[in-house]
């Protein structure tokens, strides 16, 4: 046997037995209902892959996204890889992809680490981790640093879209967010060859209602694709590429091509790419694989990475903190008051995913108790700045959006926020609503106006020429309420817009 050959031979020994290990492993943590899933959706997806050729050559992809439910499902797929290989002596590559945003804390990358070792993934070379940031795809790394120019966007888009809806929760935040998400599903299944299908935990109806609420919100915004562009996954994908760049024209102004190039989201995915759904076959409730979880892939629900209904993101939290902000400087009410509010919505949402008791009291107690208010906010003060770079003061500012509509709000800002510029207003609305240069001696006021907002002047007439939306959370914000309608994350809630003042109804959203 030459060297080579002993090589290669001890190669397939290891990875042979890092297989079996794994495998026994996974039997010992899995349930006995959850291995007979494994078994039921094991010749299913055997078969769909084989349809497409040889089952050593397909790749299957799954996107991890760093929160319980998606380290359930890579545990779940992989546990599959493994039995397939038991049963046919070769099995599928296993294309793993994390998207990476500035608002997914540490916590979640040390939890996909962990998941990753406990899998074993970096030892079986039929497995791949990816971690996407941006238009950049590279190996997962733990320890990979943030991307500036992520962050960057990232900022930008928070800050703009707050200032559209007066801080509301789920645009403000997701909006962008879900673009990319789209965008790095289409860049991790095209990568290195593409990849033949694609898992998920979404039921066939929930695939295709997505699939038609994309549709239906691209005719809606009049950039729908036609004839076979609409056909498949590529053609959503071309289709939420059509809403991005409505989207990001109207909030940013359609001659900032720059920005709106690089928020495109990627379609050019492998024309035999499938899905597959587990959604049938298996529990998603985290309380039905609690010990496979936490003890075996070591799922840590972090302070700051779990937040309200999602275990892989701060904003939530963030969004909490936003919401005690507008109730304390635009209502004239208590920040307590404000988190309260937005506490009780939240606990709504997480008894709608089915969250386990467990989890919904751990919340609870984060928000009660001598001093919690006051370390929550410090907390959410923190992350905003290190996370985004975006102080309590600006964060202030976009919850009293004062820019829209030709500056209409701002006066009332300027009295509150900013006494010092009340001599100034007419020269502030002047900037605003110019197309001219500014003058030198406007220097000053132009670094004023970006200090407290955080945003460029170009971005702040941008704004001037929108429409804002009411205090009661009623869409008047053109495309960026259309992504809203809808969305199932939102909720009427009886409050009061003075200290004093009556109940009245308004319109929240978040995660």
């Amino acid at each position: 046997m030459s060297a080579e050959t002993s090589t290669t031979a001890e190669t397939i020994d290891t990875t042979d037995d890092v297989r079996r290990t794994t495998l026994a492993e996974l039997r010992q943590w899995l349930s006995a209902d959850h291995l007979d899933e494994v078994e039921r959706c094991v010749p299913k997806l055997r078969a769909q892959l084989e349809e497409l050729g040889p089952l050593r050559e397909r790749v299957v992809m799954v996107a991890y996204g760093g929160g319980k439910d998606s380290a359930y499902t890579t545990a779940f797929v992989r546990t599959m890889q493994l039995r397939l290989f038991e049963e046919a002596g070769e099995t599928f590559r296993m294309r793993v992809v994390t998207m990476r945003h500035a608002g997914m804390p540490v916590a979640v990358m040390h939890n996909i680490d962990r998941t990753y070792a406990a899998l074993r993934l970096d030892q079986d070379p039929d497995c791949e981790q990816f971690l996407i940031d941006g238009d950049e795809i590279s190996p997962f790394h733990v320890d990979l640093p943030q991307r500036e120019h992520v962050i960057a966007r990232n900022r930008l888009d928070i800050l703009v879209t707050g200032h559209r809806t007066l801080g509301d929760g789920r645009p403000t935040f997701c909006n962008a967010c879900n673009l990319s998400a789209a965008h790095a599903f289409g860049l991790g299944a095209s990568h290195d060859g593409g990849v033949d299908v694609i898992i998920t935990g979404d039921s066939p109806y929930e695939q295709r209602t997505y699939l038609v609420w994309i549709h239906r919100l691209a005719e809606r915004m009049g950039v729908a694709p036609v004839g076979d562009d609409r056909a498949g996954f590529r053609g959503v994908l071309k289709a939420t590429d059509n809403i991005g760049r409505a989207y990001f024209g109207d909030i940013y102004g359609k001659g900032e091509t720059d920005l709106i190039e690089e928020r495109r989201v990627h379609h050019d995915t492998p024309d035999q790419l499938r899905f597959f759904s587990i959604y049938d076959d298996t529990a998603y409730a985290s309380g039905d694989h609690w010990d496979l979880l936490t003890d075996f892939l070591g799922f840590r629900f972090d302070e700051l990475a779990f937040s309200f209904s999602e275990s892989d993101c701060g904003n939530p939290a963030l969004m909490a903190h936003i919401r005690g902000l507008k109730c304390e400087r635009v209502f004239g009410r208590s920040y307590a008051e404000g988190l309260d509010e937005y506490v009780a919505f939240g606990k709504q949402l997480m008894r709608k995913k089915e969250f386990p008791d467990q989890l919904i009291e751990m919340i609870s107690a984060r928000y009660e108790g001598e001093g919690a208010v006051e370390r929550m906010r410090a907390a959410m003060d923190a992350y905003a700045l290190d996370c985004f770079d975006i102080t309590e003061e600006q964060l202030v500012c976009m919850v009293h959006s004062p820019f829209t509509d030709a500056g209409a709000g701002l006066p009332a800002y300027v009295k509150a926020e900013q006494p010092h510029l009340h001599g100034e207003l007419t020269a502030l609305t002047d900037l605003l609503t110019s197309d001219a240069a500014p003058a030198a001696d406007q220097a000053a006021l132009v670094a004023e106006l970006e200090r407290f907002s955080g945003l460029p002047l170009a971005q702040l007439r941008v704004l001037a020429n929108r429409t804002g939306r009411s205090l009661t959370g009623m869409g008047q914000s053109g495309v960026v309420d259309l992504i809203l309608d809808g969305d199932p994350h939102k909720l009427r809630i009886a409050t009061r817009h003075t200290a004093d003042g009556p109940v009245v109804d308004e319109l929240i959203s978040g995660r």
